[in-house]
């Protein structure tokens, strides 16, 4: 039951479907309490991966909405979060989810509590506030601007010739050389990135102070500037380390599993609920990167955390 919602995205009300066209009358608050249950139990092994985790200097964090029906003195449409931390690439994966009320800073400052590194992250001005770290900005949403400054030109338009398709070409050449790098060794990486990306950026930022003074204010093209010039000094972080990347995509793809599930699900009956999912949701992802069978995994979780002595 845990892995057909938590790896294959099968919301209970349909195992409970399932179950009852199979002759077997399992109720969904009876599979729900299993799953908290289940929860808790994980909840040992999340801890640790968490301790784990703040032990790394190299990070990726992302956060999407959810919704919870039940949360004290909230209306039920009230949006909720869950956030995702985990390792970067040169790491043994750890992907761990926080449910949260908010998308307050406080969040990923108390779940990082501790950490000193590198942190990739999206545009959100709340990870600024984070101690002893260092934000490694976008580069796939600043790309996505001016993809979609593009996207609101008429018909008729050259994009060819448009200043949306320059931004969207200094873009591309700096994603053409890591393709180029991308197997190489980590020293090779920054070495290539210094020689080559850097001359693009620099290019790109010169562009950008220029044409900053001259766009329509409030069209989609400023947007994507504005966005640009507010990000940079995150964007160009990634040329401090040949371990570091481009873009934050690593951990959007970590989180998709969840947001597809949530498709399903649609939300939380409560927060305690909530809770179980990112514990859950952790164990899942985590034995997948780490080429693990969840079902295999799950159960061996659950034949042996019972029995064993949790403070050793």
């Amino acid at each position: 039951i845990i892995d057909q919602k938590y790896t294959n995205g099968m919301p209970l009300y349909r195992q409970e479907q399932q179950f009852k066209r199979n002759g077997l009358d399992l109720s969904r608050q009876n599979l729900a309490n299993w799953m908290i249950k289940a929860g808790d139990l994980f909840e040992h092994l999340y801890n640790r991966m968490h301790k784990l985790l703040l032990e790394k200097d190299i990070l990726m964090a992302d956060e999407t909405t959810v919704q919870v029906l039940h949360e004290p003195g909230r209306s039920p449409t009230t949006k909720s979060y869950m956030w995702l931390y985990r390792t970067g690439k040169y790491d043994n994966p750890i992907v761990l989810f926080d449910y949260q009320e908010t998308r307050s800073r406080d969040h990923p400052k108390e779940f990082l509590s501790g950490y000193k590194g590198y942190l990739h992250c999206d545009g959100y001005s709340g990870y600024n506030k984070l101690d002893n770290v260092i934000r490694i900005g976008c580069l796939a949403h600043v790309r996505r601007a001016y993809m979609e400054a593009l996207n609101a030109l008429p018909k008729n338009a050259k994009t060819s010739r448009t200043l949306a398709n320059r931004g969207l070409k200094y873009c591309n050449a700096l994603y053409k050389i890591e393709q180029k790098i991308k197997d190489l060794s980590i020293e090779d990486r920054l070495n290539i990135r210094l020689k080559e990306s850097k001359p693009i950026l620099d290019d790109f930022s010169s562009w950008l102070k220029e044409q900053s003074k001259k766009v329509l204010p409030k069209s989609k093209l400023s947007e994507a500037i504005n966005y640009t010039i507010n990000q940079w000094e995150y964007v160009v972080n990634y040329l401090l380390d040949g371990r570091l990347e481009i873009d934050n995509n690593r951990s959007e793809r970590s989180i998709k599993p969840f947001v597809i599930g949530r498709k399903g699900w649609l939300f939380s009956n409560t927060p305690k609920g909530a809770k179980t999912s990112a514990v859950i949701y952790s164990i899942v992802e985590t034995a997948k990167e780490n080429k693990l069978k969840p079902f295999e995994y799950l159960k061996n979780l659950l034949d042996t955390i019972p029995n064993i002595d949790i403070n050793n």
